[in-house]
């Protein structure tokens, strides 16, 4: 009972970080320690695995994909997305640099607990470290798409958000943000919990779709980057963790663009600029950076805790 609350208060985790674009749920799962068996009861979704529920034989069917452990590690990333969505939305409203701040301590200190996973820091490495760092930070000078509710494209938001998601370092919330359909998964994700049922047919189910197509996809090919480029496909995650701090820096000005609806005006954020430094003369900036140690201290007591476990 003790490892499933682990398991559980982990996927929590990692679905609260997947609700903050820049933040990667992958991340959370790398540097608890639950990242490798995650991928591989992934990848056990197989054919064995369809003739074994076809068969009915559910006894080996749960053996075969760890089925405690991914039931509650996915039961704690529903129940966080589905309970911190209404608030994040709500903070990155009114204290948007407050919730950046927090993400941007987590995301910094996680880096040292992701690189220490490679064996052996070779040229090889540190090349595929600073090209995934280049992808990332690449990904925040790019222009989000309009808003698209069309069924296929929301398929594809999926798709592409589930990869990102499991990829440590980059961001599913972001890639969604640059696809122009953030604030609408975040919406219906709000109206569902409410008990607003419309909108599991036009956004929740094509997204939905799209997420366990991309989930099974790329659980069978880090797997086996895993096991023949360990070190290569760590040094990449690294990277690509070092290089979503530029997304997630929170001292930054968010480029608007009003969208005129039949329903009234909104603000869509079409990209950021003005990177800058906080001006320590202000007590807001000291809020500040008192959340960005709160953020490090988090990642600090998960590594204890993930060290616990483990023992």
């Amino acid at each position: 009972m003790r490892d499933e609350l682990a398991t559980f208060l982990k996927g929590f985790a990692m679905g609260a970080a997947n609700v903050v674009p820049g933040v990667s749920g992958g991340t959370i799962a790398l540097i608890t320690g639950i990242y490798e068996r995650l991928i591989d009861a992934l990848k056990s979704f197989d054919a064995e695995a369809l003739k074994f529920g076809i068969g009915f034989k559910f006894g080996a069917l749960w053996k075969k994909i760890d089925g405690l452990f991914l039931t509650s590690l996915l039961l704690g990333v529903f129940l966080s997305i589905v309970t911190l969505a209404q608030v994040l939305e709500y903070q990155f409203k009114n204290h948007p640099k407050l919730i950046w701040s927090v993400f941007f301590g987590l995301i910094a200190a996680s880096i040292p607990s992701v690189g220490k996973e490679v064996k052996r820091w070779g040229g090889d490495v540190i090349s595929v470290f600073f090209i995934g760092g280049a992808i990332a930070v690449s990904m925040a000078f790019l222009t989000p798409a309009s808003e698209n509710k069309d069924f296929v494209y929301l398929i594809f938001c999926g798709v592409a958000a589930m990869c990102s998601m499991i990829i440590p370092g980059l961001s599913g919330s972001f890639v969604l943000l640059l696809m122009g359909n953030y604030r609408l998964v975040l919406n219906s994700v709000n109206a569902l919990s409410s008990g607003d049922l419309s909108v599991v047919v036009s956004v929740v189910l094509p997204v939905g779709i799209g997420a366990v197509v991309g989930l099974l996809a790329l659980s069978r090919s880090l797997s086996w980057l895993f096991r023949k480029h360990h070190d290569k496909a760590v040094g990449t995650i690294t990277g690509f963790v070092a290089g979503s701090l530029v997304i997630i820096w929170p001292w930054k000005d968010e480029v608007l663009e009003t969208i005129e609806k039949k329903d009234g005006s909104e603000d869509k954020i079409v990209g950021f600029e003005n990177w800058h430094f906080p001006d320590l003369a202000t007590t807001e900036a000291w809020f500040q950076l008192g959340a960005v140690m709160l953020g490090v201290g988090l990642i600090v007591v998960t590594e204890i805790l993930a060290r616990k476990t483990s023992k």
